[in-house]
């Protein structure tokens, strides 16, 4: 369903040209649940910037519903964002002075289509979410969890072929987290949706069918959980996903050990400490 092959991405400052994604090849199935994790400047956002057509990537290719997206004008990567992905913020991205349900249904509002189909689907997934309560309430009145929970249902609102969500628990309190990565589940067995999540949480992270590590710009490993896996399973898969992570971090600190400070500039200057402005959650909007 979503297709990225052989993907590259750089930034020009100055005369210096860094790259941030060197190569990345990955697939996310129909129904599918994956999460990319990987320290600042490893390109996360940068990976869903490009997905998300907000920037445009140097080489590659990506492929969404078998529809290549390299090449589109704007009008019509404006209609794959509307109509073919649903975004999930790490800040919510609200609108104040409307509803829990007028913020649901925006993506309809934009498109001119709030017909009763969609009026229908917002009223089940008011009650997917378990939020119905605060349907007529504003965002300043409820908590973080509704809010994201809202999120996440607005994403849904045009049956897209692919949730991107960026940091989506990164404000949130544990139970609140873990609440909204259910909404992604549920979304997922009830509705097909696929999901593609940009974390650091692993917690959230052992939810996910697979996650995809990146270092470097470049794909470190990918673990798989084993299928069907449930509490416990998901305990398990967190700890080989903490390993992982721990592993990784052991090779970058044994690199850093064998480069004296002196030589840390220009050319030899490691991809992870690519400017940090580069990489955050902030760039996705």
């Amino acid at each position: 369903m979503l297709y990225v092959k052989n993907l590259h991405k750089s930034y020009q400052t100055g005369r210096k040209s860094y790259s941030v994604l060197k190569g990345i090849s990955l697939s996310v199935a129909d129904r599918e649940f994956v999460a990319v994790m990987g320290p600042s400047g490893s390109g996360k956002s940068t990976l869903l910037n490009c997905i998300s057509c907000y920037i445009p990537f140097d080489t590659g290719t990506i492929t969404l519903g078998g529809k290549n997206l390299k090449g589109m004008d704007e009008n019509a990567l404006a209609r794959v964002r509307n109509e073919n992905l649903g975004f999930v913020f790490q800040d919510f991205m609200l609108l104040d002075g409307l509803t829990v349900r007028e913020n649901i249904l925006v993506p309809r509002i934009i498109q001119e289509k709030v017909e009763s189909d969609a009026e229908e689907l917002a009223d089940k997934l008011l009650a997917l979410f378990g939020i119905a309560s605060v349907a007529d309430k504003y965002p300043a009145d409820i908590s973080g969890g509704e809010k994201q929970r809202t999120a996440v249902a607005r994403s849904l609102i045009n049956r897209p072929l692919l949730i991107l969500a960026d940091e989506p628990t990164g404000n949130l309190d544990s139970k609140s987290s873990r609440t909204v990565i259910e909404s992604f589940e549920e979304a997922r067995s009830s509705l097909g949706a696929s999901v593609f999540m940009v974390t650091h949480d692993s917690f959230a992270a052992s939810f996910c069918d697979r996650v995809i590590l990146l270092k470097d710009g470049m794909v470190y490993d990918t673990l798989e959980a084993e299928p069907g896996h449930r509490e416990d399973g998901r305990g398990v898969f967190q700890d080989r996903l903490l390993g992982a992570i721990r592993e990784m971090s052991r090779m970058d600190s044994e690199i850093s050990g064998r480069i004296s400070p002196h030589r840390l500039s220009g050319s030899d200057m490691p991809d992870s400490s690519f400017p940090p402005t580069k990489e955050t959650g902030r760039d996705v909007k």
